[in-house]
């Protein structure tokens, strides 16, 4: 499991309340409220920050992702880990 993001292989993730998400073209847009930034998640940032309606570990995450996309095991915890640390350091999701 995800061994290059330590802390992040036996936590759980979900959305922080108050951002306001909306679909565009098939991908997530949002606006932090308590920022006032804009992010663009993209069409997969999207589909992750929908799993994470509830808390969610890496885990799932990459399972979920491999039952629709083909993608290898580590290069998705990989890549899903560089996603939720760059939420995380935005103040837009919640780590327990």
């Amino acid at each position: 499991m995800v061994t290059n993001q330590k802390g992040l292989e036996n936590s759980l993730f979900s959305q922080q309340p108050g951002n306001i998400v909306s679909d565009m073209d098939g991908e997530k847009v949002m606006l932090s409220v308590q920022s006032g930034k804009y992010y663009n998640l993209g069409q997969l940032g999207g589909e992750i920050w929908e799993l994470m309606k509830e808390p969610i570990s890496i885990e799932t995450v990459v399972v979920t992702l491999q039952a629709s996309y083909e993608v290898e095991q580590n290069e998705c915890e990989e890549q899903v880990a560089e996603f939720l640390t760059q939420l995380l350091d935005e103040g837009l999701i919640i780590q327990d």
